[in-house]
């Protein structure tokens, strides 16, 4: 496994900042080689990508989510990743978003894409998307979920 963490912070309160982050559909807007996230219920999502031309799909649970905190996930098959992303409020009008991301590179083409660092600078590139996509609407979220998911065994 290979794991990735990057940070940016955001001109929005940390509510706005996680409202957008849960508008899973909203994702392909900032996130590149992200063509369509369909929400399926309340902790489960489809992903459809395309990188460096390779097309995936797969599926994803959300494994805890804890509003204006913390959005966990783990894929339940094809794509082997679990990650984290975090809202730490800096002050009353700006937030760190932080992402972790462990994934399992497949195939040769990943894997020295993964030592090249490839990943990394892709969640940058979407974590600064973001940043641009929030602040862009006027810190105005297209929507939110404020509901909670426990951890499992809580």
């Amino acid at each position: 496994m290979s794991t990735v963490t990057e940070s940016v912070d955001v001109e929005v309160p940390v509510r706005t900042a996680y409202n957008q982050w849960t508008q899973f559909e909203e994702f392909p807007r900032f996130m590149e080689g992200v063509q369509e996230i369909r929400q399926l219920d309340a902790t489960h999502t489809h992903w459809k990508t395309e990188i460096a031309g390779v097309k995936r799909e797969f599926d994803a649970e959300i494994t805890e989510q804890l509003p204006d905190e913390r959005v966990a996930w783990k894929s339940t098959e094809g794509e082997k990743q679990a990650g984290v992303v975090t809202f730490h409020r800096l002050d009353d009008t700006k937030t760190r978003v932080t992402v972790q991301m462990d994934f399992e590179p497949q195939g040769v083409v990943e894997n020295v894409g993964d030592k090249l660092g490839v990943l990394d600078r892709r969640v940058k590139g979407d974590l600064k998307r973001f940043k641009e996509y929030i602040e862009g609407r006027g810190g105005v979220e297209t929507g939110a979920w404020r509901g909670q998911v426990d951890r499992p065994g809580q």
